[in-house]
């Protein structure tokens, strides 16, 4: 593979760079922004193809071996990843290009940090350098959150602060339980802790089982698992819609490390076993249950589709408590359409609020908005695919969810709550369309500055109305790979030979 898996960080970083070497110029930044974002996307289609092959790639910076040096392994899962950041990253940027860029400094280069951590974070094979990875994603996402008109209203002071802190307690969890690993396991790189958990001494395996329950309650704070969900609804919604539409994708980081945590770095080790039984699946349940009552609740479209990540997390987060191969395929295929779909709803909220002065998002009586003979389909896409209803690919999600659970004291559960969980989405979003779409008066056109009617944030939105029926034309092959990919995480054998070599690395010991 060369350097291409180092590409999709690589090529961001350096943008952001040459970025604040050329201050205040905006058309030359949006420029290198696009052209980072485009290269980055090539590389991951370069990636994602030979990641098919079921070829495992490893990166090893400087040429040192594992666990010893830096790896970034490229996996189906990790080439999936890194496709949908920079499949999230194109749109997400166009909307900005719509007026966000010029209303905090530094946008372009915090917004190609933010892609350059989320890249790394999925392609890392070493915990310590998830952890690093992690802290340039998020101090990214603290400046990116505060960009945009009214920086300083109170709603949005308040939501960044509560953000910044709940970040650096899990940030400060997360360094803890890198030291309690390193310290009773005598390593950081994942295929290496697989390889030494079963081997832990018996008066270590207190310790250890505590320090992997510490890392658990730090990936699942990271995917905003109730009661620790609830800033996600408040940050994202004061949030700029196209930071919002990036910051979907934060939220998948936590799950994705975990899923691979479970799957790679527990494996078949005792110390391991039911650590996430049975309080996952009950937290992941009221995750749903909150995120649709939440949307019931809400007063605003953009308040609606915040809870609508919850619900999203949940679900997915449910399907990770019981790791079997059919409910880990339902989840990435789930994963790729909620996020798409979910940040194409933040966008066109965006439109919204900014063709609908004085009322914006939200669901009060009054001239519909301009410009509803374009946004009424887009909005109904999106609805139908966020909801699950046929044909989109949100109903084949739910189906392949509703399969995965064995018959059990849980299924009844999560058959009921996915299914009320669609009836609850059919009903919000067809209780917002009405003050939105059906009014007999419709608001005049906006100004061109006010309205996001230029060409890019157009072309963002409809990138993402076209995610859904895309992801239904081309069904049987996103299955495939979704299985393909569910095969190979749930045989971590190869993950751990490709990583660390047929040999098992010699450890010197000193005094």
């Amino acid at each position: 593979m060369g350097v291409w898996p180092i590409l999709p960080i690589l090529v961001p970083f350096v943008a952001a760079v040459l970025m604040l070497l050329v201050p205040g110029r905006l058309k030359l930044q949006q420029g290198l922004a696009l052209a980072a974002v485009c290269l980055s996307l090539i590389a991951a289609v370069r990636l994602l193809a030979f990641a098919d092959t079921g070829d495992i790639a490893v990166y090893r910076l400087g040429d040192w071996p594992a666990p010893f040096g830096i790896v970034l392994v490229v996996d189906q899962l990790a080439a999936m990843m890194v496709m949908l950041v920079f499949t999230l990253g194109l749109p997400a940027l166009l909307m900005a290009m719509g007026g966000t860029d010029t209303k905090g400094q530094h946008f372009h280069p915090l917004f190609q940090l933010q892609l350059a951590g989320l890249a790394g974070a999925f392609l890392t094979g070493d915990l310590f350098n998830l952890f690093v990875f992690f802290e340039i994603l998020l101090l990214a996402s603290y400046a990116l959150l505060m960009q945009g008109p009214d920086v300083w209203a109170r709603g949005r002071v308040r939501a960044g602060l509560v953000y910044v802190i709940l970040n650096l307690v899990g940030s400060s969890l997360f360094l803890i339980a890198l030291a309690l690993i390193y310290g009773t396991l005598g390593t950081l790189n994942l295929a290496d802790v697989a390889q030494r958990l079963p081997l832990v001494p018996l008066e270590d395996r207190a310790l250890v089982r505590t320090t992997l329950a510490l890392l658990v309650s730090v990936f699942v704070l990271k995917a905003a698992l109730l009661p620790m969900a609830l800033w996600l609804p408040r940050v994202y919604a004061r949030a700029p819609a196209s930071v919002a539409a990036l910051f979907i994708i934060l939220s998948k980081v936590g799950i994705i490390m975990l899923l691979r945590l479970v799957l790679i770095g527990f494996g078949d080790a005792d110390v391991a076993a039911g650590l996430l039984m049975p309080w996952l699946p009950a937290l992941a349940l009221a995750t749903i249950g909150f995120g649709i009552l939440g949307a019931l609740a809400a007063r605003r479209l953009v308040e609606i589709v915040t809870h609508l990540v919850l619900v999203s997390s949940g679900t997915m987060l449910f399907s990770i408590a019981f790791a079997t191969v059919p409910s880990t395929s339902a989840l990435l295929w789930y994963l790729p359409q909620s996020t798409l779909v979910t940040a194409g709803l933040f966008l066109i909220a965006a439109h919204i609020d900014a063709r609908r002065p004085g009322l914006g998002d939200r669901m009060l009586r009054g001239p519909s908005v301009s410009g509803r003979a374009w946004l009424g389909p887009a909005y109904l896409v999106l609805a139908a695919g966020a909801a699950g209803m046929p044909p989109l690919s949100g109903f084949l999600g739910k189906v392949m969810l509703l399969q995965t659970v064995p018959s059990g004291a849980w299924q009844p559960f999560w058959w009921g709550l996915i299914l009320a969980s669609g009836l609850g989405m059919v009903i919000v979003f067809a209780r917002t369309a009405g003050p939105l779409f059906w009014q007999s008066t419709e608001m005049p056109p906006a100004p061109a500055s006010e309205g996001l009617s230029g060409l890019a944030p157009l072309t963002a939105l409809w990138l993402l109305v076209a995610a859904g029926p895309l992801m239904v034309v081309f069904a049987r092959p996103i299955a495939d790979h979704a299985a393909a990919t569910a095969h190979q995480l749930h045989n971590p054998a190869t993950y751990i030979s490709s990583v660390i070599g047929p040999e098992a690395p010699v450890r010197e010991r000193r005094p």
